[in-house]
């Protein structure tokens, strides 16, 4: 394929940080008639003594704001691609918070594993165990995090503790990184389109080997697809029987961060805020943390 070939994409999902940081219509408060419902429907749920792992939609039941969810759903589908919803109360346990979070998710859509330990809650904090490139996520650390996306249509992200400091939530369209390529340099844009090889970090399927073949950028079913980890094709380098980059993907995985950082918003998170991502439009990032510490 040739840059010719490739155009600029119009849509709202293709926005600037510097743009986005001027407005507020991406954040959105629970309202006093929501939090409401979701009390009851939690209740409900705990009356009936049901796992959260098998809650169903059906079991949470949300009259009002289920369908200002199906409206968010379609924010994320053929929207801007991300949304940050603000004031869950806290108060809840531990449990309570977890039936609460799944909740609501079953009126987004089916929870799927990204790992296949079946992990279907992830927990983001510093673990303090080893680090390795090829077998552990960076989210189970204090580390730093390159923009990237995560292995399913949507992520959601709870809030319930900040950091002691550091930890600050980014975020940028790759929409955005897309076209400002096809702008600045159209020459590398066929080395996005073609496929790079990928660390399974240790999560590999069954008869697989410990790397796969991606591209960065794509078109499935006419919907663009920007899923992209750099750290795991750069982590796929260590193995010895995968070709090195070349001098062209060297070039563009510069050119990727350079764009993700001019290009990206700044999410100041408070506890009780849930971040919603379509992964396919949408990169995230984090920057260190230092975790505060726990009695």
């Amino acid at each position: 394929m040739h840059a010719q070939k490739y155009q600029s994409i119009d849509a709202p999902c293709a926005w600037r940080g510097a743009d986005m940081k001027t407005r507020t219509d991406w954040l959105r408060p629970f309202s006093t008639a929501e939090l409401a419902e979701i009390d009851a429907a939690l209740q409900a749920v705990k009356r009936r003594g049901i796992d959260h792992f098998e809650i169903e939609k059906q079991d949470f039941p949300l009259p009002g704001f289920s369908q200002e969810l199906a409206t968010i759903t379609q924010e994320l589908e053929s929207g801007r691609g991300m949304i940050m919803l603000r004031g869950l109360p806290l108060s809840y346990s531990p449990d309570d918070l977890q039936i609460v979070y799944w909740g609501i998710g079953t009126h987004l859509g089916t929870a799927v594993s990204q790992n296949k330990a079946g992990e279907l809650f992830g927990i983001v904090k510093d673990f303090q165990e080893p680090y390795v490139n090829t077998t552990r996520r960076g989210s189970k650390t204090s580390a730093g995090l390159q923009f990237h996306s995560d292995r399913c249509d949507v992520v959601g992200l709870l809030c319930v503790r900040t950091a002691k400091s550091g930890g600050a939530s980014r975020i940028v369209s790759s929409v955005a990184i897309h076209n400002e390529i096809l702008r600045r340099r159209p020459d590398l844009i066929d080395t996005y389109y073609d496929n790079w090889v990928h660390s399974w970090q240790g999560e590999e399927p069954p008869g697989s080997g410990r790397t796969y073949l991606r591209p960065v950028f794509g078109f499935r079913d006419g919907y663009f697809t920007g899923m992209f980890s750099p750290a795991y094709t750069q982590f796929a380098q260590d193995f010895p029987e995968v070709p090195r980059h070349t001098p062209q993907q060297l070039e563009a995985l510069k050119l990727y961060d350079q764009l993700a950082n001019e290009l990206a918003l700044d999410m100041q998170f408070e506890p009780g805020d849930i971040q919603l991502l379509n992964n396919h439009v949408i990169y995230h990032g984090r920057t260190s943390l230092e975790v505060a510490s726990q009695n």
